[in-house]
């Protein structure tokens, strides 16, 4: 897999640098000056009217880039001024070389001082701010001068440009453990941080534009990847165009189980997910009252009304079982889930049947069972017997440790949604809005990943196409009206645009 689509960890980047800087490369300095240069004509075309720059250094390297920006800047006659944040020890030698190259060229520099750069920031009014304090070393909170300084930053009206990752947040986790930048863009150099693109980095860095500073590709063999970007081209790959002489039992047969009493919408919105994302025959078992809902919503599906759970009844053409939406904690709910755990076939488990399944724990089915979960992050917390706050602390080892303990596909929701299993590469959804954050949206991803598994997907296959499918319809349908307001139903026309990457009579890929 090509570079430009992997994740890597700050250890990792830190080889990939040393690699582009041995003998015969470039230098760090001249490495340091691309990484100038770039984030200087990105923030010249992004923000085409601006002359006031003020520039923060930190004291390492990503400083060092910042050094350069300032310089370039005042190369053709900007107002630039620079806030240095000084090193507790000596600088690099080529961030030293950036700032002594500003300083001769005619950049003001001053020292940060907590008392007195908020009055010195205003009365400087910037149009631009440009934030090189920390890069992808910062794994800690920001002591207290560089807090200061950070809040003064995300105080300012400005538009603030985040040179490789906003500074305090963490590269590798996508969590900031103290003050962070609040950025409208982030370049990020050579190659992507899993940290800007789920958790809270997707808040804190704004837009992001990946620059691989010309490195070549051969730094990167045999360097461990964090993630992998799971795109359209993968839809494409895995949902090809449909065999003209198909016929729906070929394109499998779910079962979802849910909505107990007064919660019947859920289980409407996971058939309806299910039927848009092509699965050739759905079932649905609730309770008895919204049958008729659910018939009159969405008569593709075959409802039934349930009390009592004998798994003799199962249609013999049901090749998935999905459960969670609207399930409830109640008896219903549990005999439910212990109805379907004592079956064999490939499952879902979402919402209810996750918390319901955290007082089970891992040994609830066999190793060789196809599992796919679906939680939150409250969600993931109880089944791992920790707190929200550590699984948004570090998302990707929160996924791994799901993924390894319950041996099933998982996706972890949320920002810059990952989707895990063991022995796999994790995968990074880069897609997805805060308008989805709303009741009933994770219910209708239940049934795009029980469709999936149904046409014949892996689990891990099915768990990422389905995650992206939803986070692509979420965005489409947010586009239309805006993210206040979106509901789970207005995905569903967009569930099926998706579910079809490859146009039958157009052969190309949309």
């Amino acid at each position: 897999m090509q570079p430009s689509r992997l994740y890597f960890r700050s250890d990792a980047l830190r080889e990939v640098d040393r690699r582009a800087t041995v003998k015969g490369s470039p230098d760090t300095y001249a490495l340091m000056c691309r990484a100038g240069e770039a984030a200087f004509e990105y923030a010249r075309w992004r923000w085409p009217s601006t002359r006031r720059w003020a520039v923060f250094c930190g004291p390492g390297n990503n400083g060092g880039d910042a050094f350069v920006v300032a310089r370039l800047a005042q190369a053709v006659g900007f107002d630039v001024c620079v806030w240095h944040l000084p090193p507790r020890g000596e600088a690099s030698d080529a961030a030293a070389s950036a700032q002594a190259d500003a300083r001769e060229a005619g950049v003001t520099v001053r020292p940060v001082r907590s008392d007195a750069l908020s009055i010195e920031l205003a009365t400087f009014g910037p149009d631009l701010i440009i934030d090189g304090l920390f890069g992808i070393g910062l794994s800690r909170a920001p002591d207290e001068l560089a807090a200061a300084t950070i809040s003064s930053i995300n105080a300012s009206d400005a538009p603030t440009l985040a040179l490789d990752v906003p500074s305090g947040l963490d590269a590798d986790r996508g969590s900031a453990p103290g003050e962070a930048v609040r950025a409208e863009a982030t370049i990020s150099f050579i190659g992507a941080k899993p940290g800007n693109a789920t958790g809270h980095g997707r808040a804190l860095c704004g837009d992001v534009l990946q620059h691989e500073l010309a490195v070549p590709v051969s730094c990167f063999d045999g360097i461990e990847a964090a993630a992998s970007e799971f795109g359209r081209a993968d839809l494409a790959r895995l949902l090809p165009p449909r065999a003209a002489d198909g016929g729906k039992q070929d394109f499998g047969h779910a079962l979802i189980i849910g909505g107990d009493h007064g919660m019947g919408g859920a289980l409407c919105l996971a058939a309806e997910a299910a039927l848009r994302t092509g699965v050739g025959r759905l079932t649905a078992w609730t309770r008895d009252a919204h049958v008729p809902v659910l018939l009159a919503r969405r008569p593709e599906a075959m409802p039934k009304g349930v009390d009592h759970f004998d798994l003799t009844a199962i249609p013999s053409t049901v090749n998935v079982l999905a459960l969670g939406p609207g399930l409830g904690q109640k008896d219903w709910g549990r005999a439910a889930l212990d109805f379907a755990l004592a079956d064999s076939r490939p499952m879902v488990l979402d919402a209810d049947a996750l918390n319901l399944l955290a007082e089970r724990g891992e040994a609830a089915w066999s190793s060789d069972r196809a599992v796919v979960l679906t939680p939150h992050a409250g969600e993931a917390a109880r089944l791992l017997g920790t707190t929200r706050d550590e699984v948004e602390g570090d998302r990707l080892a929160t996924i791994m440790a799901l993924a390894e303990r319950y041996r099933a596909a998982v996706v972890l929701k949320g920002a810059g949604s990952l989707v895990a299993a063991s022995a796999q590469l994790t995968r990074l959804i880069d897609a997805g809005n805060p308008g989805m954050a709303s009741g009933g949206m994770g219910d209708a991803l239940t049934g795009v990943v029980a469709s999936l598994m149904a046409q014949g997907l892996s689990a891990f296959d099915a768990a990422s196409a389905g995650a992206l499918i939803h986070a692509l319809a979420g965005d489409s349908a947010a586009s239309e009206g805006g993210q206040r307001g979106l509901l789970a139903s207005d995905l569903m026309p967009w569930l099926r645009h998706f579910a079809n990457p490859l146009r039958v009579g157009k052969g190309v890929m949309e």
